[in-house]
């Protein structure tokens, strides 16, 4: 058997061989007992009075999505920003279909792309995430453009005839971005100190998944940190920290098992788990979060054996075991990553 064995300040691990995100109610309130945060005035579209209303579900859902896609191409926070920046100018968060004379032109979705203009098809540009991976493959071919002002570094990709406009939106990216990277993941909030005494990994666990598990615990007690790779998290560089996904990526990646960057890319990986009394060690489980919904959970931790979970939660937090009995009602997915014979 495996044993893994936390102590105070230090993680020992013995082997038999040698982590959109984030729910509209977070954004506009939940219901009792539902962990909510308080929508900040910001959150207000610039170019509305006030009184009126939020970002929807339609818009919250874009912005998530256009942040999903610079996490996975390794883009740095301001390039989040200045994007969700564009969308708001070109379409209202909205994935616009072409209207003829109400677009520009051909222009198409969520960024105003052009298929005549070669960004490509309009079934492609018919989906966000394809036009938000477009924009950021041109942003950063665009010398400088980190230390540029938003409204030049968008104007570099989409070539406005009105090239000062996407500076009315910086507040309003700044505040959004902010709040859906900083929302609670979960609820769960019960930190274990320890794991149970003469806690073991069952005889049969595989390799590959003694190897996940047992990189994961040494991660235990870094910070959280959203859109960090997890490629160093004890070195004190944000950029290298773990999310939720990041987490459960590199874990795998020790193991020799490569998986998908984001959650929403995550919860079709591997294999699935019909049900929770099937769990297994190792196993991803998925859970809306406080962006998500049951058909597109946001938030995933790894299943550690004997009703424990191990995750990176939310920002303000660190790498932890919680108990799975705080996500048993919201489970929306189980994925079964290594099985004997896998690599690792």
């Amino acid at each position: 058997m495996t044993k893994i064995i936390v102590g105070v300040g230090t993680v020992v691990v013995i082997a038999c061989l040698g982590l959109p995100l984030l729910l509209l109610s977070s954004v506009t309130g939940g219901g009792p007992g539902r962990c909510a945060i308080a929508a900040p005035p910001g959150l207000r579209p610039s170019g509305q009075p006030p009184g009126a209303n939020r970002w929807d579900t339609e818009q919250l859902d874009i912005a998530a999505a256009i942040i999903d896609v610079g996490v996975t191409k390794g883009v740095p926070r301001w390039g989040w920003i200045i994007a969700v920046a564009t969308a708001m100018q070109e379409s209202g968060l909205r994935n616009l279909p072409h209207l003829g004379d109400r677009n520009d032109h051909d222009s198409i979705g969520v960024f105003q792309q052009r298929p005549s203009q070669g960004w490509g098809t309009i079934a492609q540009l018919s989906k966000p995430a394809y036009q938000a991976g477009k924009f950021f493959d041109k942003l950063q071919s665009v010398p400088g453009w980190q230390t540029m002002p938003l409204t030049q570094a968008a104007q570099a990709v989409q070539v406005s005839a009105f090239p000062d406009v996407y500076a009315t939106w910086t507040d309003d990216a700044l505040h959004l971005v902010e709040q859906l990277t900083s929302t609670l993941a979960d609820c769960a909030t019960d930190a274990l100190d320890t794991l149970p005494a003469g806690f073991a990994l069952p005889a049969n666990t595989p390799p590959a998944v003694e190897t996940a598990l047992g990189w994961a615990a040494e991660q235990l007690g870094t910070p959280y940190h959203f859109g960090g790779s997890c490629s160093d998290p004890h070195s004190g560089d944000p950029d290298k920290q773990c999310d939720c996904s990041s987490l459960m990526q590199a874990a795998y990646r020790a193991a020799g098992i490569s998986i998908p960057r984001v959650t929403t890319d995550q919860v079709d990986a591997g294999k699935p788990v019909a049900d929770r009394t099937q769990l297994l060690p190792g196993d991803l489980v998925f859970i809306p979060g406080r962006q998500g919904t049951m058909a597109n959970p946001r938030h995933v931790g790894m299943y550690l054996g004997e009703g424990l979970i191990i995750q990176a939660p939310k920002t303000g937090d660190i790498v932890k075991i919680t108990k799975l009995s705080s996500w048993i009602d919201e489970i929306a997915a189980i994925r079964r990553i290594a099985t004997q014979g896998s690599r690792g």
